[in-house]
């Protein structure tokens, strides 16, 4: 089937028969497996709640590419391992990378800063832009820069005791896929990046953030088996009824959303605001500056069902764009 010592980079188109090897040795941060025509893709790094780091990215973009050239999946399922989906961007190494930007000698280039944070908003629209459909399953924190990736996604289910949010919007960041308005309306879309509130599973299935919350103990069933239920559709008749509804949203605008939300998300970070958040983190670390940010509207880790919960604090694990850095 292969040869010995044989060597694929994976940016190189892959054998069908070698997928399955490469992906056992070369996922380090999230691992694949393919049944019943789902090509499902599970975060892994449960201990760091699934933060976002340049490794998960590029092995993401990987990961949604190779089960969209896949005959034989259907469609993919995004889900994640331990306590959270994605709690968002590792505050500590974007922290780092923003503070490093004055050793450079030279001051801070939007056109730069656009070009670096595309590369995360283009892995997140492979879920969007997949030919075949994208479910996500959802447990714990999904929020910052979790959601920037996960409402990438067609559908989502997500278990009841799970929160979605935008904490950054606070300060320090914007939503860089803008798929909030096209999502739930303008209305509610303003009500929640106006204020960066923590929305509870069940509240984001009423106002259409999310398809359905469901029990917790039955969120993998209910992913899976509406995955296996579209599955045996077509793979053709799939493609053309998503790129249907797609291409609606897209017809109102969204490649210009995203391409505001991506450089506005750059504008916050340099904002006096944005740097002295940034200043603050360095100081006191930036579990500590998050907290500071968020215990005046007493959510997310500053929130009763955190200090009550398994969920992490807000921080590396929630509530910063935790997502690139909140």
């Amino acid at each position: 089937m292969y040869e010995a010592g044989l060597q694929i980079e994976l940016s190189d188109p892959i054998p069908f028969p070698l997928v399955p090897l490469l992906y056992a040795i070369a996922m380090k941060t999230l691992c694949i497996e393919t049944r019943n025509g789902v090509g499902t893709i599970t975060l892994s790094r449960a201990a760091e709640y699934n933060t976002i780091t340049p490794e998960l990215r590029d092995e993401l973009a990987a990961a949604i590419d190779q089960a969209d050239a896949d005959h034989g999946v259907h469609v993919i399922l995004l889900r994640a391992d331990g306590p959270a989906f994605c709690a968002g961007y590792g505050l500590d190494w974007s922290t780092r990378a923003q503070s490093g930007e004055p050793a450079r000698g030279r001051v801070w280039d939007s056109v730069a800063d656009y070009g670096m944070i595309s590369q995360f908003v283009n892995v997140y629209m492979k879920l969007w832009y997949a030919r075949k459909p994208t479910i996500a399953a959802v447990q714990g924190w999904c929020i910052g820069g979790g959601t920037d990736m996960v409402l990438c996604a067609d559908l989502i289910i997500a278990g009841e005791s799970a929160s979605f949010g935008y904490p950054p919007s606070r300060v320090w960041g914007t939503p860089t896929t803008a798929m909030w308005v096209y999502r739930m309306g303008l209305e509610r879309a303003k009500r929640y990046l106006l204020t960066g509130d923590e929305i509870p599973a069940p509240e984001a299935a009423r106002i259409g953030l999310i398809l359905e919350a469901v029990p917790d103990g039955e969120l993998d069933a209910r992913a899976t088996g509406l995955a296996e239920r579209m599955a045996q559709v077509p793979v053709n008749q799939l493609q053309m009824l998503k790129l249907l509804c797609n291409h609606t949203a897209e017809n109102m605008g969204l490649a210009s959303s995203r391409l505001v939300g991506s450089l506005f998300d750059g504008i916050a970070r340099h904002t006096q605001e944005g740097l002295d958040f940034l200043a603050r983190a360095q100081q006191a670390g930036f579990r500590q500056a998050v907290r500071e940010r968020d215990d005046p509207f007493g959510d997310y880790g500053s929130g009763p069902r955190s200090k009550n919960s398994a969920k992490p604090r807000a921080g590396k694990g929630a509530g910063a764009k935790n997502g690139k850095r909140k």
